[in-house]
């Protein structure tokens, strides 16, 4: 439950970037959305809602040279 209440705060930062979406709060379930993995495959937040502990990591910086 603490890995949701992780994705959805990842989620709500992402909706805030996004002009028209509503922020989340802390608790709120996080929109399902799609992201690419280092795979090259993408994966959806609802193929593992209520499956397994979801976790995103961000590195704004990573790989910009600067």
């Amino acid at each position: 439950m603490r890995m949701l209440a992780i994705a959805a705060a990842c989620a709500g930062m992402l909706a805030a970037q996004t002009p028209g979406k509503t922020q989340l709060k802390a608790g709120d379930t996080a929109p399902d959305f799609t992201l690419k993995g280092s795979d090259n495959k993408e994966y959806k937040l609802s193929d593992f809602r209520g499956k397994k502990p979801v976790v995103l990591a961000f590195f704004p910086a990573a790989f910009t040279g600067g």
